[in-house]
């Protein structure tokens, strides 16, 4: 099966509710908050070390019995000027992407590099559900 590296469209940033431990590298969270400023759509998002997926989206991979991922609660924000370009607009449900898998093997993991791998039965499910802005690429193994 092939693998693909998937780089999500970044929509905002952590909040400043996130709880994170910076001295260890990739940082580890512990507590989510992701401040979204200009959403473009995607089903997944990302604010490094944090990912985060639409619940549509994530019963999706569930339902397909994808592996290498959970999912935790997350506090989704968005910022003043989200707000006044888009008043009417609705979120939709976004909970946060955990990926325990080994990139490569489960159909989620994290590169040694920390960047996402995803199986390409996975990539074609998310694609589905609105991928338009991440930057895809071959992941041949190596970091």
């Amino acid at each position: 099966m092939a693998f693909y590296f998937v780089e999500p469209e970044v929509a905002g940033g952590l909040g400043k509710h996130t709880v994170l431990d910076s001295s260890v590298y990739p940082p580890n969270v512990t507590q989510l908050h992701y401040r979204i400023i200009n959403w473009l759509g995607d089903a997944l998002l990302e604010s490094f070390p944090a990912l985060i997926i639409t619940r549509e989206a994530a019963d999706a991979l569930q339902a397909m019995g994808a592996t290498g991922m959970a999912y935790r609660t997350v506090e989704i924000t968005v910022s003043d000027s989200f707000q006044e370009i888009y008043p009417d607009r609705e979120l939709p449900e976004f909970l946060w992407l955990c990926v325990p898998g080994a990139a490569g093997k489960d159909d989620l993991g994290i590169a040694d590099d920390s960047r996402l791998v995803v199986s390409e039965r996975a990539l074609k499910q998310l694609k589905a559900f609105g991928l338009n802005h991440a930057i895809i690429e071959t992941y041949s193994g190596s970091t």
